[in-house]
């Protein structure tokens, strides 16, 4: 394997800082009181834990963006916060109060938890204004509450209209009314935009996220799409298998993955080999400072067989055209503004490069590959981060 300690701009490279793990709880600097906390909860369907000793803690104003692969247990979860389905152990708790202690169970509709459905779940046989209503008590403000609700989401005006006769966004937003008209203490979003076309989606997205920060509201809004999940989180949780794998702010999550699972979950990440030489950590881009502090030195010890591994995404890495670079163009994407490259390196392993589309390199081409400045790597030991 060709050394690649000469290749420039990674030498002022540092590792990423070692990011939250399994079961912590993020807690941002205008973090209000807590607005849920689910503790320890099991859910299983036969001999399968669909929720496997969950953790999660929302505080009052946040919205979190709850985010996993299909079957990961995302909706069976807000259906335990909501009360539609039982958890076997743990326990869950709204603002002050216990919803769901073993043995005890406080029913759905005195939950103060709102939902709102993939496909909106709307009453077909009631108007926009019947609908909103739903879910409140009789009273002297009911009728200027569905008003309210309904300026906020930019409705009033088609309070009489069927659900037929609106369309995709304007029902999702009718649902969202209906969901915040009783003034939820928690609010929950089960992939709500997945059945919009990609441009309405984007638009509807925006309208539902100005509409959360106006009213102050708690979510929880779950998604599968990444993007989505970015750009609607204060907070992201990233769940596999039952079990909340990291949580943490967007960036945390992007630039810090506590696991492999995390960081090939959000956005692209590319692995590849890396081994300790002189206090130096080294890899096929290039080599920095690796002050690796005991019990972790066993990892690196020298024997590139070990499964040492750096992180890198398509951003963090350039590459121009050398006679004597370390890597080869294999593949190329066109994406409009951008190329993406595939390029395979001396160790048989290859890495992606994001470039403006004015760097257009053949397929073949010969190219020296380096970190971008201000970039870092983030270190794996058996699909785990560690810290340098």
């Amino acid at each position: 394997m060709d050394n690649p300690t000469s290749t420039g701009p990674i030498e002022a490279a540092t590792l990423a800082p070692l990011a939250q793990h399994q079961h912590s709880h993020f807690d941002g600097q205008a973090a209000g009181p807590v607005a849920l906390e689910c503790a320890g909860l099991t859910k299983r369907f036969g001999a399968v834990n669909a929720i496997d000793e969950l953790d999660l803690v929302v505080h009052q104003g946040q919205v979190l963006s709850l985010l996993g692969p299909s079957g990961c247990g995302k909706t069976t979860t807000l259906r335990l916060i909501a009360g539609f389905d039982q958890p076997e152990a743990g326990t869950i708790t709204i603002g002050d109060r216990a919803v769901f202690l073993p043995g005890q169970s406080v029913p759905p509709e005195k939950r103060r938890v709102g939902m709102v459905f993939q496909d909106g779940a709307l009453f077909p046989h009631l108007t926009v204004e019947q609908n909103v209503s739903f879910g409140l008590t009789n009273g002297a403000g009911r009728n200027d509450r569905v008003r309210e609700v309904l300026d906020l989401v930019g409705l009033r005006d088609l309070a009489n209209r069927m659900p037929h006769e609106l369309s995709g966004g304007q029902q999702q937003r009718v649902a969202l009314a209906r969901a915040l008209a009783p003034r939820p203490e928690v609010l929950l979003l089960d992939e709500p935009f997945s059945n919009l076309d990609p441009g309405l989606r984007q638009q509807i997205r925006r309208d539902t996220l100005d509409v959360l920060r106006s009213t102050g509201a708690t979510a929880i809004f779950v998604t599968h799409d990444q993007e989505e999940a970015l750009f609607m989180g204060d907070v992201l949780a990233i769940m596999n298998r039952g079990r909340i794998e990291q949580i943490g702010s967007p960036e945390e999550i992007f630039h810090s993955p506590a696991t492999r699972f995390v960081a090939q979950f959000i956005g692209l990440a590319d692995f590849i080999p890396a081994w300790r030489e002189d206090g130096r950590l080294v890899t096929d881009v290039g080599s920095m400072e690796w002050p690796l502090p005991s019990p972790q030195a066993e990892y690196t010890n020298g024997d590139r067989a070990e499964r040492l591994e750096v992180m890198v995404r398509p951003d963090c890495l350039t590459c121009h055209p050398s006679q004597e670079g370390q890597g080869r163009i294999t593949a190329r994407e066109f994406q409009g503004a951008f190329y993406l490259y595939r390029v395979s390196l001396p160790s048989d392993t290859s890495v992606r490069c994001l470039l403006p589309h004015t760097e257009e390199y053949s397929v073949g081409t010969r190219v020296a590959v380096t970190l971008r400045q201000g970039h870092s790597l983030r270190a794996f030991v058996e699909d785990q981060a560690i810290a340098g």
